[in-house]
């Protein structure tokens, strides 16, 4: 078309150029005053409650799917479907699963049981029952990064729902005040006090106490009780345990409230600088039996290293770091193992310098294997980089990185993990692949927990042995 005479073409702008005032005013709302926050927080508690009811039963329970004897003999019992199908008809006190024919479905409840069937009666060679050493404690597992975004949620709920798969006996620790494990396992939590806070406060009233017998020997008067102090001695950490929709996984859960213990304890420590603050964690899981009472501890915590990250590190026999290949995460979590570094040394320097004045053994912290995860893996983008990442971490990598796929995400929409979706809603070979992702994962992790609870038992052995 000709162009009219006197007009001029209008060039193409970026978005940004040529905006008015006066029309970019009119769009805004009144200034924002602080009560609008509490009803953006109402509008997202509500919109919260209604996303994490996907996938729940009609009346808001979450419930854990049945699986299938293709799965059942795929990933959980290593029998065939034939040889499946004949014991079941030998033996018609176990479980038989619904439906009819040749697949049935069964709980998780009926494969436990399926499974110390087959590790009592099944072939000597096959592992139908996942191996612990009897007469040591749980391994405690701590998934950690001070960068946020990186996996660590999702990739502690789906090692806790493969440990169970596996047959063990899992408690989740929820240490983020942002509740995102508690929504994906089910969980119901109404304040601070059904969170791992008063097993905080209940670790420094126990000081307290004795801080103020020593106190009270010495002529000096004890350091007063509150409210939530005298509170905190009442309750029982095997109390804040709340069953979840799945047989053989327990929860600690968290909401916003637990965040005031970041600014609790370090008030805590002032009054008594002789509280080892960062063993509160380990020593309520010890007082409450959960050690014996459980196989694996798993400890998903905040992005940030604060005090409650501080507890589940020092707690941790084991530390899973969950990065991305990129540049900016590869730096952020080397500058999160600086920290560890100058945390725990500095606390370390401090506290062996008053045992030495004592005449005490020094104290050092230990973790028995530390490994950083590649999560959200492209493969055909981020190869090189994950290779970088690979050489200068070396032995702190598992080989294994966690590649990304539709079903991951589809999972999360669902506030679900990948082990509760049915494969029958996708392609099999789709399903294969997504779950691949985690499994691959758990099997380096599981290798990690095995081969230290072994070197633990020869240990213990060898200690015998001496004595």
């Amino acid at each position: 078309m000709a162009q009219k005479p006197g007009s001029q073409s209008k060039p193409d702008l970026p978005p940004y150029f040529n905006i008015d005032p006066k029309r970019a005013a009119e769009k805004l709302a009144d200034p924002i005053d602080t009560a609008r926050f509490a009803k953006a927080a109402a509008f997202a508690t509500r919109g919260r409650d209604d996303l994490a009811r996907r996938g729940y039963a009609p009346d808001g329970e979450k419930r854990l799917r049945k699986f299938s004897t293709w799965e059942v003999c795929k990933y959980l019992i290593p029998v065939n479907p034939a040889h499946l199908r004949r014991v079941l008809r030998q033996n018609p006190d176990l479980p038989q699963g619904d439906g009819e024919g040749g697949s049935k479905w069964f709980t998780l409840d009926e494969i436990l049981i399926l499974r110390d069937h087959f590790a009592e009666e099944g072939a000597k060679d096959r592992e139908y029952r996942a191996w612990r050493p009897e007469g040591l404690p749980a391994k405690v597992v701590a998934v950690a990064n001070f960068k946020g975004g990186v996996g660590k949620t999702s990739t502690s709920a789906h090692l806790a729902m493969s440990a169970a798969l596996d047959g063990y006996k899992v408690l989740v620790i929820d240490l983020d005040s942002q509740g995102s494990m508690t929504s994906i396992m089910g969980g119901k939590v109404e304040d601070e006090w059904q969170t791992v806070f008063p097993m905080l406060a209940r670790d420094y009233a126990l000081h307290l106490q004795e801080e103020n017998r020593i106190r009270e020997a010495g002529g000096q008067p004890p350091i007063p009780f509150d409210e939530t102090l005298n509170e905190a001695l009442t309750v029982s950490p095997r109390n804040l345990v709340q069953k979840t929709h799945w047989p053989n996984i327990d929860l600690i859960g968290a909401q916003l409230n637990l965040y005031w213990a970041e600014f609790q304890v370090p008030v805590w420590r002032m009054q008594a600088r002789g509280w080892p603050l960062w063993d509160a964690l380990l020593n309520a899981l010890d007082e409450g039996g959960m050690l014996d009472d459980y196989d694996i501890i798993l400890l998903d915590t905040p992005p940030a290293l604060g005090y409650l990250t501080i507890n589940a590190l020092s707690a941790a026999d084991i530390l899973l770091v969950p990065l991305g290949a990129s540049f900016l995460e590869f730096d952020s979590t080397g500058r999160f193992f600086d920290m560890i570094y100058s945390t725990f040394a500095s606390i370390e320097e401090g506290e062996n310098r008053a045992r030495r004045q004592g005449g005490l053994p020094e104290m050092r912290f230990e973790w028995d294997a530390v490994r950083a995860l590649i999560t959200r893996f492209d493969a055909g983008q981020q190869t090189d980089l994950a290779n970088v990442i690979q050489a200068y971490f070396g032995d702190f990598m598992t080989t294994y990185r966690q590649e990304v796929t539709a079903m991951v995400g589809q999972a999360g929409e669902q506030v679900s993990g990948i082990y509760e979706t049915d494969y029958r809603d996708f392609n099999r070979d789709t399903y294969v692949r997504g779950r691949e992702t985690f499994d691959r994962t758990w099997a380096e992790v599981k290798e990690v927990i095995l081969g230290t609870w072994w070197r633990d038992a020869q240990m213990a052995e060898a200690e015998k042995e001496a004595v």
